[in-house]
This record gives structure tokens, C-alpha cells and sequence, in this order.
């Protein structure tokens, strides 16, 4: 798989090169058209199998003027360090990239994987973003 040259440290660049393994193999084998609870829960597997750890529907507060508006769940916070966002739709749209990053914001990680399971390749549905 090509590595993209990056700011990040080779840490987290090695902790992203390993979890799009495990989503790759998750697509192998299941292929796409099925739900996105289905991706993210075989996702989770794989991780799991890798000895990644990750913690699923990782809330973050979101503020406004200091007061706590809402506290919004993450898809996978992995390692800490890494969120991913999981979609299972027939593309990927504008919004779910403005999505993607306002969730980065709230969470104040540096680096997310935003990956659509529902494409014949999934490096084709595979958007990193990074603040």
C-alpha cells in the first residue's frame, strides 16, 4: 500500500497504514451493500485481531461559549489517536467531508480516516483528513 508523505509522526502514520489493513481485510471479505453497524462491528474485530486498541462511540462535548451543547459520538477513536468515520453509502458527498473534519475539531485529534465500505475497491473509499 502507498504511504502519503505527511507531518504526522511515523508512529501515527504506521497506526493509520495498520488500520486501513484492517478495514481492507474487512472489505475482502465481506465485500459491499451491507449496513454500516455491520462494517464498523467487523472492523472492530479486526482490530482486535491486529492488537489494536480503539474505544467505539467515543463521546466528545461539543461547546459553545463555554457551555456543553451536545455530546457527540465518534465511530472509533483508535489508539487515542486516530477517528474514524464509517459510511456505508453510494458515495461519498461534500457534507460527510465538512462532517469528518467538525468531528476532528470537537474531538481535537489531528487525524481522521473517513472510509465508505459501499465501493468495489476500498481504497477507492478511503478520504484522510488531517487538521
Amino acid at each position: 500500500m502507498l504511504r502519503v508523505p505527511t507531518e504526522l509522526d511515523s508512529l501515527l502514520e504506521d497506526l493509520i497504514h495498520r488500520t486501513i489493513g484492517c478495514c481492507i481485510e474487512v472489505h475482502r471479505r465481506l465485500g459491499p451493500g451491507l449496513l454500516e453497524l455491520i462494517y464498523q462491528r467487523a472492523v472492530e474485530i479486526e482490530l482486535e485481531v491486529a492488537g489494536i486498541k480503539f474505544e467505539r462511540d467515543k463521546p466528545f462535548p461539543v461547546m459553545y461559549r463555554e457551555r456543553l451543547l451536545y455530546t457527540h459520538k465518534l465511530d472509533l477513536v483508535v489508539e487515542g489517536r486516530l477517528m474514524i468515520e464509517l459510511k456505508a453509502v453510494e458515495r461519498l458527498h461534500p457534507v460527510h467531508d465538512a462532517q469528518t473534519l467538525s468531528s476532528l475539531r470537537v474531538s481535537k485529534l489531528k487525524v481522521a480516516l473517513l472510509i465508505n465500505f459501499n465501493v468495489a475497491l476500498l481504497p477507492d473509499g478511503i478520504k484522510r483528513k488531517v487538521l
